[in-house]
């Protein structure tokens, strides 16, 4: 089978279309904003890169820094289109199916060309945000209409988000609910976990923007000082927002407390195999990925619950907690004094979770079952 994958420069893309090396298809990748960068973790597929400048003038990165507006007044001259280029490779490959991953970069963008397709299947991956967070607000849940109208099949990495595209008006084939960037490398990571004994950190993402609300779970943790001098706090992921609310408020003289900003994805397990509790926190998300990842390094989750899409993975008070409102830091506090205050459920979630969740994650695992539905696929076109 020929597909064309249309998407971002992402590691959640790269994760899952590595899933298919190997099954005989011949796989395509459109960048929808070119990045103009080889993967070689993909080298299988077909990268289409280097097609959105016309010509690369002398002094483009200059001017680009320097002078942004004539920049971007010169690319309204020098910039192809990505309709333009999609369709022209649709064309030129004659694919069997269009895959996108995510709705407003490579679905959207693209519509108009699909529309004047109609014959060729099209299949969307639900991102994070992508139904749950824009369905509320009137253009773009319009824009999330029309695409759904015309798409074929869908894959999302929640129960929720299916949901969700039925009632804005989807009618083609659900594929079913896998994680975003598909299942994980256990023995890998495996290498990394520490015994519960040896854990003394409470670990929390650090978004803070659009979505992310870290700075209710540090409101938290600073009513709790006292209570936490015999824990490490790291944050990690942190933008210039949390920086400065760390600042504001002395967190930068906290001998137990670290902030990172960038850190490497094998160090960020690394990290989860050494934590006690992992805290992730936001308004909107559809499966965190980060969740999924605590789950299989044995921490113990206390994560928010957008319209209940984490509530398909975490049940309340068994294998982790869940924040009903992101924004109440007091919520998050006593879900982090229960956890430090009851080790008996901290263990028997954890293992619930090694035991139950862990093996249905594992890399392999996933990878057949969405093999199988490709396969599906291949036999129904």
């Amino acid at each position: 089978m020929k597909i064309l994958m249309v998407s971002m420069f992402s590691n959640h893309f790269f994760n899952w279309a590595k899933q298919l090396e190997g099954q005989g298809h011949t796989i395509y990748w459109l960048d929808v904003y070119d990045a103009d960068i080889q993967v070689e973790k993909i080298n299988f597929v077909h990268h289409i890169i280097g097609w959105r400048n016309r010509t690369d003038y002398p002094g483009r990165y200059k001017i680009k820094k320097e002078l942004p507006r004539l920049y971007n007044f010169i690319n309204k001259f020098n910039q192809n289109k990505l309709a333009d280029v999609f369709e022209k490779k649709l064309i030129e490959i004659q694919p069997d199916l269009v895959q996108s991953f995510e709705m407003f970069s490579s679905c959207v963008p693209i519509l108009e060309v699909m529309r004047k397709y109609p014959k060729t299947k099209w299949v969307y991956n639900i991102w994070g945000n992508d139904l749950f967070y824009f369905k509320e607000f009137s253009k773009p849940k319009a824009q999330i209409k029309e695409v759904l109208k015309r798409m074929d099949y869908l894959f999302s990495d929640c129960e929720r988000d299916h949901e969700i595209a039925l009632d804005i008006g989807f009618n083609g084939e659900f594929l079913g609910v896998f994680p975003t960037g598909g299942g994980y490398d256990l023995d890998k990571y495996d290498k990394f976990l520490k015994e519960s004994s040896e854990r003394i950190t409470i670990l929390i993402k650090g978004y803070e923007h659009e979505f992310g609300r870290c700075i209710k779970v540090l409101e938290a943790i600073i009513t709790m000082k006292s209570e936490l001098l015999d824990y490490n706090i790291v944050v990690f992921g942190a933008n210039e927002k949390v920086e400065v609310f760390s600042k504001k408020n002395n967190l930068d003289n906290w001998d137990n407390l670290i902030i990172y900003k960038h850190r490497a994805h094998a160090e960020i397990l690394k990290l989860m195999g050494e934590s006690l509790i992992y805290i992730g926190n936001s308004i909107s998300d559809g499966m965190p990925n980060t969740l999924l990842e605590a789950i299989i390094m044995g921490v113990f989750p206390i994560q928010s619950n957008p319209g209940g899409g984490t509530a398909e993975m975490i049940t309340h008070g068994v294998n982790g907690f869940l924040i009903n409102d992101a924004e109440d830091f007091s919520e998050i506090k006593m879900h982090i004094k229960q956890v430090l205050k009851d080790p008996i459920l901290l263990k028997s979630g954890v293992d619930y979770n090694l035991e139950n969740i862990k093996p249905k994650l594992e890399r392999s695992f996933i990878a057949n079952q969405v093999n199988q539905k490709y396969q599906y696929l291949q036999q129904a076109l």
